[in-house]
């Protein structure tokens, strides 16, 4: 006889507390922010005015989020239904990614109270006009999204009628994606004699996209090792090696091409130069992608241990290149402009009260929600394709 669980849980652990009192931390310093305005909280200033919370919330968030619309593509385009036990945990991580990014821009935007301003002033000649649309739409998508599993336990008659608009909302959801995460790139890609030779390129909007391609099942892959402990969500190491390739495939792609960039560009030299901003940028390269592509032809993903240090590599290299991009990349043109930048303690305190709400919300869903446990219930497939338990 099934047992009856209770209708909501959160079970309270020391690391949750922590999670909690660095949230609350936050918001105070968020309404802080919101009242006496971005000087008040941050170091930014008239050369500076990106900073720490527009690289990590925004460009690092939205990349780092992609494993969302991998997964859709993965599992309910090409059909590999062995991935489909991480398809709805990959999404929902991907939902929660994309609401912090949504917060942390109210928050960045300067005059945070005409924050509606895009919606009704059709400025379609801006890349950034393009971002706040499409990251707007995409959140939009993935709440209904999200609502084909929600409704499996609250508003149960509206669950029907999402499921059956399910197929387009995942083609949508996996068009989105493809043109913000490249406008990311494309606002960097103007900044033509103000970013290092070693960021800037022609080809900088398709490598936002195929990072945040090959991120995506790195960052699932890190996820579900550091959601096991807390979900009792195992997933099996088959399925974790599938993700890896697919990662790797995309990653070879973007390491071949960046090398080959620097070379078409003559600014491979610059690359050895001894520099701040070149051995940075050797470290991001190293970290992010040599020693992961190591790992895998090496054979070290066959184990869990391996795959977790591919993830945390490829991730980290993503990180780095995003920071570098914003803050590397710009930092000699702006110095020079006779501004100086470091993030303001308010500053780290913020981004990491965002992860922390982001983190405390997903406990949540998991354990009241059918989302680690989906590829059991085969009916809770999306109409089109029926997938097989794992």
């Amino acid at each position: 006889m099934e047992t009856v669980r209770k209708r909501w849980t959160f079970k309270m652990t020391p690391v949750r507390g922590i999670f909690i009192l660095v949230a609350l931390c936050a918001l105070a310093i968020i309404v802080v922010r919101l009242i006496l305005g971005l000087g008040a909280t941050t170091n930014l200033n008239d050369q500076w005015p990106w900073g720490f919370w527009i690289s990590f919330d925004v460009l690092i968030g939205v990349a780092l989020a992609g494993g969302g619309y991998g997964a859709a593509l993965i599992v309910y385009v090409l059909r590999r239904d062995k991935f489909y036990p991480i398809a709805r945990s990959a999404m929902l991580t991907s939902l929660l990614g994309y609401v912090i990014v949504v917060l942390g821009l109210l928050i960045e935007v300067g005059q945070w109270f005409n924050f509606y301003e895009p919606f009704i002033s059709w400025g379609h000649h801006s890349v950034l006009f393009e971002v706040f649309w499409c990251i707007s739409m995409y959140t939009l998508i993935q709440v209904l999204e999200f609502g084909e599993i929600a409704t499996e336990k609250v508003f149960k008659g509206a669950h029907k009628v999402l499921k059956r608009i399910m197929p387009v909302l995942l083609v949508i959801g996996i068009t989105l994606p493809t043109l913000h995460q490249s406008s990311l790139g494309g606002l960097y890609y103007e900044m033509i004699g103000k970013l290092d030779p070693l960021w800037w390129s022609p080809l900088l909007p398709p490598f936002f996209l195929v990072s945040s391609f090959f991120v995506g099942p790195a960052m699932i892959v890190l996820e579900t090792a550091l959601a096991q402990k807390a979900t009792n969500h195992v997933v099996p190491i088959p399925i974790l090696k599938g993700l890896v390739k697919i990662s790797a495939v995309a990653m070879l792609i973007y390491f071949i091409a960046k090398i080959g960039d620097l070379f078409v560009a003559g600014e491979i030299g610059g690359a050895f130069a001894g520099t701040f901003a070149s051995n940075m940028f050797l470290l991001e390269l190293g970290i992010g992608c040599v020693v992961p592509l190591l790992l895998f032809f090496a054979g070290a993903c066959a184990k869990r241990g391996g795959l977790i240090l591919y993830g945390l590599c490829a991730v980290a290299g993503v990180v780095m290149n995003r920071f570098n991009v914003v803050l590397t990349g710009m930092g000699e043109y702006l110095n020079r402009a006779g501004g100086q930048y470091f993030p303001s303690w308010m500053e780290f305190v913020v981004s990491a009260g965002l992860v922390s709400i982001a983190c405390l919300i997903y406990l949540f869903v998991v354990e009241n929600f059918n989302i680690t446990g989906g590829s059991k219930h085969e009916e809770n497939a999306p109409q089109g394709g029926k997938f097989a338990a794992e």
